[in-house]
């Protein structure tokens, strides 16, 4: 697999920015699977759980990506909460939010 990096802002490209957005909804979906099999989709959430977080913490470098990867721990950890699109929401408060500031 190859590593995401992503460079300080001012370096990103759009090619590099929906590359993240797209693996971003990709890993977003994969988390929310565990809906679709009862019962069972609690437990793979135990392997799911880091698993996100490591991803997360490697998109994106720094305080956001620590934080995100936290967050996407718990999220997946915790039962019923796999709605939460926590890797999009990365991206939006990292290329939209951040950026508007």
């Amino acid at each position: 697999m190859n590593e995401i990096v992503v460079q300080p802002e001012s370096h990103v490209t759009d090619k590099s920015k929906y590359r993240l957005l797209f693996l971003g909804l990709l890993f977003d979906f994969i988390g929310t699977l565990s809906f679709a099999i009862p019962f069972l989709g609690e437990f793979t959430d135990v392997i799911w759980a880091p698993i996100s977080a490591i991803l997360l913490k490697t998109m994106y470098k720094g305080k956001i990506g620590t934080i995100g990867g936290i967050a996407s721990f718990v999220e997946e950890a915790l039962p019923g909460l796999d709605f939460i699109p926590t890797f999009t929401l990365t991206w939006i408060y990292t290329y939209v939010i951040k950026n508007n500031k």
